[in-house]
Order: C-alpha cells, then structure tokens, then sequence
C-alpha cells in the first residue's frame, strides 16, 4: 500500500481514502495528476459525510469518477475551508450558514 499519496490545498488525506486509492496503480496514476485544489475538493467532499456509510459510498465514488476522468466531485459546491478565496454565495448559504443554524 502507498503512504504517500499527495494530499489536498488544505487537506490531508485520510487514512481510508489512501487505503483506497492504493489498490490500483491506474488509481494512484489518476489521483497524483489532479491539481492540489482538485484533490482538496475530493477530500473534502469525503470528510464532509456525517455517516460512515456516506464517507464508505463517497470515497467509492470518487475513485469511479476519477476512473471516469472527472477532475472534480460531482455535485459538490466546493471547500469551505480554503483561506485562498472567499466562500460563494452558494457555499455561505448552504454549507456554512446552515452548519451554524444547527
């Protein structure tokens, strides 16, 4: 298993992800030819599951995406955790406002 995968712009990259992504050489090939910021957004998509079962279906899905080409989550409005870009108006409504009402 490799352990040092790259991780994300203000990720790190969890422990079960690598696992995961280690299984295949074409995999690995995929995920170290994303951007920093690309691999971010992976990650944080995954970490963002409240659920085990959501994190185990999230981290499935983006080693199919990645197999698929896709450079990015499908669906996902983007990191709220970058200090290099003010959140959008989406992300501050949906993601951080809502999380503050809770």
């Amino acid at each position: 298993m490799m352990s040092n995968l790259s991780g994300g712009l203000v990720h790190e990259l969890p422990q079960d992800f690598v696992e995961a992504l280690s299984k295949n050489k074409k995999i690995i090939e995929l995920w170290e030819s994303l951007t920093p910021i690309a691999r971010n957004e992976f990650i944080c998509w995954v970490e963002d599951a409240k659920q085990e079962k959501t994190r185990v279906k999230r981290i499935d899905r983006a080693i199919e995406e990645l197999l698929e080409g896709k450079k990015q989550p499908c669906c996902w409005v983007g990191c709220i955790h970058r200090t290099d870009k003010k959140p959008g108006k989406w992300q501050q409504e949906v993601l951080i406002n809502k999380k503050l009402r809770k």
